[in-house]
């Protein structure tokens, strides 16, 4: 039996004080450049409360690309690479960790930019997550 490719409500990043504290300044946070994206990461303590599967937020700055359709474009481009590749993460997915993806590049990019990007990030917190679960024995220190 293969596991759902759907992408469930659950694994958005919705809560504004999630984001805030992702983007607020500390050692608990970690970042990755993989051009065209960059991605800020941090490693939940209060998994009791929300699920525990990876959440993820994507930006794309008006800045970077003007026309919405871009924007977009680019969006689904990044939800869709996600979606394919987030059997990458350890424990069968149940890591609980806050992500956002912020988009770099000046114009529009392909999808398989955007693969190789999403799977450069994705091994990053997967061998972050297993470093951490392991120096703490059977359960990980958050």
């Amino acid at each position: 039996m293969t596991a759902s490719l759907r992408l469930y409500k659950k694994e958005k990043l919705c809560s504004l004080t999630a984001i805030e504290r992702l983007f607020s300044a500390g050692e608990k946070c970690h970042g990755r450049m993989a051009y065209p994206w960059r991605a800020v990461w941090r490693f939940r303590e209060d998994s009791d409360i929300r699920p525990a599967v990876p959440q993820f937020v994507i930006t794309v700055p008006k800045r970077r690309l003007r026309h919405a359709v871009g924007r977009v474009r680019m969006r689904r481009v990044l939800r869709e690479a996600y979606r394919l590749n987030r059997h990458l993460f350890p424990d069968g997915g149940n890591c609980p960790v806050d992500i956002a993806f912020i988009y770099v590049a000046n114009d529009l990019t392909t999808y398989r930019a955007a693969v190789k990007s999403v799977t450069k990030i994705i091994g990053d917190i997967a061998a972050e997550w297993t470093v951490r679960s392991n120096s703490a024995g059977d359960k990980p220190v958050i």
